[in-house]
């Protein structure tokens, strides 16, 4: 991939292949893609909203604190229990929600366009998640705080899913251990190291791996189970991406390993 198609922006409606693109790249085709700037402008309202209806500054901050915690395990259960189900393709009706929101992404990982999530399914499943919390807390104030503090977590964990796709070795020692443990999750055993910036939910539940010696590969890394035995029996998926469901990426070899 060129530079140009590098930094394409809003303007181009070109795709970003993160496995052939830098950071400084990385940073324009995030500072410009649409789905983060929807999340930014309601970020800004968030806090807005927040301010008119002030619960004031216990509550507000009782709101913060009750998110951070409960995002990474609210991530990971749907992560875990629903991204990576089998219940989702099995319905005609919920068929390409589960090949926009997941499949499309371990098919091809390194595409930036189905690496974000779709915001008519990432931003209700934000407010669901947050807004009875906050809500409980301090009413409608805290609820909009904790609706923007959703957002500014999904915001940081988009960044980092990104460098963690990205042609690029982090300097920082901890930076660099996530990702590694994320592309074992992509390349290696896809039922393990679910979560994105932190896998302490991971090791509670028993599913945090360190490297591919811990376990042996798995068939169904790239698929996500969706083979071709499954796409016969319910080809929804399959009839929308047009093609039969690959359990490799292009290019690579029949017994290629991670």
């Amino acid at each position: 991939m060129s530079g140009t198609l590098n930094n394409a922006t809003l303007r181009t409606g070109r795709s970003f292949d993160l496995g052939k693109m830098n950071l400084r790249q990385l940073w324009v085709a995030y500072l410009t893609y649409p789905t983060i700037l929807l999340y930014f402008v309601l970020i800004i309202a968030s806090v807005a909203a927040s301010v008119l209806a002030f619960a004031g500054w216990g509550p507000t901050l009782v709101a913060i604190v009750a998110v951070i915690l409960v995002y990474p395990l609210a991530w990971y259960l749907l992560h875990r229990y629903v991204l990576h189900g089998r219940m989702l393709y099995k319905m005609k009706w919920t068929s390409s929600l589960w090949k926009r929101i997941h499949f499309d992404h371990h098919q091809d990982p390194h595409l930036l366009d189905v690496l974000f999530g779709s915001p008519l399914t990432t931003v209700p499943t934000i407010g669901c998640i947050t807004g009875p919390i906050g809500y409980l807390i301090g009413g409608w104030g805290a609820a909009a705080t904790a609706f923007g503090t959703g957002l500014v977590i999904t915001c940081i964990y988009e960044f980092f899913h990104c460098i963690q796709h990205l042609n690029y070795k982090p300097r920082s020692a901890w930076i660099q251990r996530m990702k590694a443990r994320h592309v074992l999750h992509h390349f290696h055993d896809e039922d393990g190291n679910f979560g994105i910036t932190s896998f302490v939910v991971d090791r509670l539940f028993g599913s945090y791996y360190v490297d591919a010696k811990a376990r042996p590969r798995s068939p169904t890394v790239f698929n996500l189970g969706y083979d071709i035995k499954e796409a016969g029996r319910f080809p929804w998926v399959m009839r929308l991406t047009g093609s039969p469901p690959r359990d490799r990426p292009d290019g690579a070899r029949p017994d290629a390993r991670s």
